[in-house]
């Protein structure tokens, strides 16, 4: 099938999905009215709580649940056949993920804008707090203490990228400062902030950079030293200085890249073809998992990701300025990322088809050259595997309408390297909030500032970062418990939602049931899976972290099918009284 008629129909998929199914869950399910009260100016403080435009707001949320996420999951998923990966990411995102993120954006934004553990503690009970919290915090820690050697990574095979992306710093506060301090024209600022966005890839294509060994520490232990510092800095400031404004930019990047990646796919597919060559099914690609339930934990950003539940009562529920602006930024920026996921997954399936060099210079094209790339999971898998496919396959659409493959290299680097960081800064902000608000519940006020959370969230990465040594790899280690950990807090957070709205009445919670019950099943039976595996392995680490969040999720669902219980008989007896 040519990848021009896919990028179309799932392209019109969105859009139909967005005035359709999602106007229904805004105006029917969650009735989002523009005169209700929200935090961002009940709360507001400049801080952490500001009312927010929402094209500034959509542009944070949005490179806050990105990050690599949607790049590196369809990336691999692809392995099993790309229509399994493109249903997940259609109807997966249309039906699940985006009602999973206006969902916890919402009952985020009528409890103070607080954090899906506190909200847990309010619909369910509040012993689940804590279990919620221990969950929360582990995949914070691991997204905080791996992302730093993600950007790391991404530096090494991308050195062009090194400077765009600190330029990108200074170019965010001057746009912060431009927009809120003068009331300068937003479009304006818009475009300048733009411009010299892409003046430093320009200069950094130019000027590539790689880290040298300082002190005995590698190149990716003092990249995560250094981006653990930025990340307690961006925590720390006010929303409006570095985080807000720098999230805003790069999704300026991320327009402009999808723009010339549906250029490069239109272009193509009507000067020669672009078929995708990937196999439309495969359920036994050499040393794979099998494709059910891996799949569904395999690719999260962009179908459904519990990190988003987390963004989502985090730093986004404090900066919507009312509340139908939910829809556009919950439900909406999903549907975004979901596009995203296409194009990755043309780039990984079509685009890489058009040319590819191995590693002996030998060329490339055709099926051969995916094969090539996708004869197993051991070659395909990896990050670095990852991003040299999306990378490739881009470059090698963007070449056919005359961007130079540098050029095409550079951009995509950015981006990548770009949308990691983001993901870096708002994971601290969201894990301070997470210590903080125990810190409260637990009478510890001193821990609850943002100065001091900010250092535990920080400190407490870096210790799992440096565990093994002064690469910085330490997370790697737990990694692997990341996909099925992300994917149960998802499950989890669908359950807060579920029972937000079973206390509204009727049979509106079915909306958020049924994706949960899904998310549930797959998720638990890929944990019970991983654990078999990890248990044969003698992976005694990571076996007995799996089993104890496992125990904790299952904890947790009974505790809340007791709650969906009492919830159901309080309908009842309010409707009889």
């Amino acid at each position: 099938m040519d990848a021009l008629w896919l990028m179309l129909i799932c392209g019109v998929g969105y859009v139909v999905a967005y005035c359709t199914y999602g106007r229904y869950l805004a105006r029917k399910i969650f009735k989002l009215r523009p005169e209700a009260a929200v935090p961002s100016r009940e709360l507001q403080d400049g801080i952490d709580y500001v009312p927010t435009r929402r094209g500034i707001i959509f542009g944070h949320h949005f490179t806050s649940i990105a990050g690599t996420g949607p790049i590196v999951g369809p990336a691999i998923g692809v392995i099993w056949g790309w229509l399994p990966a493109l249903l997940w990411v259609t109807v997966g995102c249309i039906f699940m993920g985006a009602v999973h993120d206006l969902g916890a954006l919402v009952v985020s934004m009528r409890n103070e804008g607080k954090s899906i553990s506190e909200t847990a503690a309010k619909y369910i009970n509040a012993r689940v707090r804590f279990i919620f919290f221990a969950i929360v915090f582990l995949t914070l820690l691991l997204v905080i203490a791996v992302f730093g050697v993600v950007i790391a990574v991404v530096f090494a095979r991308f050195p062009s990228s090194v400077a765009a992306v600190w330029l990108q710093i200074p170019i965010a506060v001057a746009l912060g400062w431009m927009v809120y301090k003068k009331g300068a024209s937003v479009p304006v600022s818009t475009a300048v902030a733009v411009g010299a966005m892409y003046a430093t890839i320009w200069l950094g294509s130019k000027v590539p950079f790689d880290m040298p060994v300082i002190g005995g520490m590698p190149a990716t232990g003092s990249w995560t030293l250094l981006l653990l510092i930025y990340a307690w800095i961006a925590s720390t400031l006010p929303v409006t200085v570095l985080l807000q404004p720098r999230d805003y930019i790069n999704a300026w990047q991320l327009f402009i890249m999808m723009s010339l990646l549906a250029l490069g796919v239109a272009w193509t597919s009507l000067s020669g073809g672009l078929p995708m060559v990937a196999p439309v099914v495969d359920l036994s690609p050499e040393g794979a998992p099998s494709l059910w339930p891996f799949l569904f934990i395999t690719i999260a950003c962009g179908a459904v990701s519990g990190f988003h539940s987390l963004v989502a009562s985090g730093t986004s529920p404090k900066q919507v300025a009312t509340e139908p602006d939910a829809q556009f930024v919950g439900y909406g920026s999903m549907l975004l990322e979901g596009a995203l996921a296409v194009l990755v997954l043309i780039c990984v399936g079509a685009g890489i088809a058009l040319a590819y060099t191995t590693s002996d210079g030998q060329l490339l094209t055709g099926f051969d050259a995916w094969h090539r790339h996708y004869s197993s999971w051991s070659t395909a898998s990896g990050m670095a595997a990852n991003l040299t496919a999306v990378v490739v396959g881009a470059a090698n659409m963007m070449t056919r309408f005359g961007v130079p493959e540098t050029v095409g290299i550079a951009l995509m680097g950015v981006f990548i390297a770009s949308f990691a960081g983001t993901t870096l800064d708002t994971a601290t902000r969201i894990q301070r909030y997470v210590i903080s608000e125990l810190a409260g519940d637990l009478r510890i006020p001193f821990a609850s500032n943002r100065w001091v959370a900010t250092t535990v969230a920080v400190v407490t990465a870096a210790a799992l970062a440096f565990a093994t040594g002064a690469d910085g790899k330490g997370a790697l280690a737990l990694w692997p418990l990341f996909g099925s950990a992300n994917q149960l807090l998802a499950s989890l957070a669908l359950l807060v939602v579920t029972l937000y709205l079973r206390r509204k009445g009727g049979r509106k919670f079915l909306v958020a049931a049924i994706p949960c019950v899904i998310m549930l099943v797959v998720t638990n039976w890929a944990m019970v899976l991983n654990e078999r595996t990890y248990i044969a392995e003698k992976n005694w680490l990571l076996a007995v972290i799996g089993a104890g969040i496992f125990a904790l999720a299952l904890w947790m669902t009974i505790e809340a099918a007791i709650a969906f219980g009492s919830a159901r008989a309080e309908g009842e007896t309010a409707g009889a009284s």
